[in-house]
């Protein structure tokens, strides 16, 4: 049977014998999360299961795959809708990849409730602080930019070492009570480092990273997914900006008000020093 047919039966495995209870439960978790599920790890879908990850795994096996990393191509190939024997070429197929994130990202952003939640607690926070070293200074430095045209008060910290956990001092000493991470691989030991810090403080944390590792989850009060595309020699980070995007919508609806007075007055500033070309 070829690995295409395979993945179009999915939905009917469970009437298979030879799979066991918890891989059904598997199986069963991915036929109900089609646009999610082919873009998590083995990890992170045993998580979501509330099984272990040798279960993953030997359920992949099981349907007659080489391994996980077999399994998940097929099913991302179903949900992008790609033929098994023609994926394009590699600029092609790690764009392939990112459509695949921003699925998986739409999924999760269907808790809006809890998305509100965080973007109240994270516009209560005066001043806010934003961080993000080396590959992810880029993302912070993308929602602070933007952050503080309806934020009174935005702390950016692009920088390790003293410097950084300076300033993550200085705000919090200021009144800051919330800090938004960005952690992307490859993960700076020193980020770890200081939202261990910042939570010895008494900052509440909120990071995006591409996936929940322990390392980071431990530190966080809430963490956000957003996949990394890894097809290139360096990452895209499309999900994550996407999601930094959605933060800001938050952010901005947390105190209507607060963030229309900020963008008019911006606006009657950068027309009357007429800072942007027609």
């Amino acid at each position: 049977m070829e690995i295409g047919e395979r993945v179009e039966r999915l939905p009917g495995i469970f009437d298979r014998r030879r799979l066991s209870p918890t891989q059904r439960r598997v199986a069963r978790y991915v036929a109900d999360h089609l646009r999610e599920a082919p873009f998590l790890s083995s990890v992170e879908l045993a998580a979501r299961v509330g099984v272990s990850q040798p279960t993953v795994t030997r359920l992949a096996v099981a349907l007659g795959y080489g391994g996980y990393a077999e399994f998940q191509k097929d099913l991302r190939r179903m949900v992008l809708g790609a033929s098994p024997k023609a994926e394009g070429n590699k600029f092609q197929a790690s764009v392939d990849d990112e459509v695949g994130n921003l699925r998986a990202l739409r999924e999760r952003l269907g808790d809006e409730a809890s998305i509100g939640d965080l973007g109240r607690e994270l516009a209560a926070s005066t001043p806010l602080i934003v961080i993000g070293l080396r590959a992810s200074a880029p993302l912070a430095s993308y929602f602070g930019y933007f952050a503080e045209k309806i934020h009174p008060d935005v702390r950016l910290i692009v920088d390790g070492g003293s410097t950084g956990t300076d300033r993550l001092v200085q705000a919090h000493r200021a009144g800051g009570t919330w800090a938004l991470c960005f952690v992307m691989p490859r993960y700076p030991r020193e980020i770890v480092e200081m939202m261990r810090y910042a939570r010895k403080l008494g900052v509440r944390i909120a990071t995006v990273t591409d996936r929940d590792s322990r390392s980071i989850s431990r530190e966080s009060e809430v963490v956000l997914p957003a996949g990394v595309g890894s097809r290139l020699v360096f990452d895209s980070q499309t999900a994550a900006m996407a999601l930094s995007t959605a933060l800001l919508e938050a952010l901005s609806d947390a105190v209507p008000a607060r963030a229309q007075a900020s963008l008019e007055d911006f606006e009657h500033r950068a027309a009357t020093l007429e800072w942007f070309a027609e």
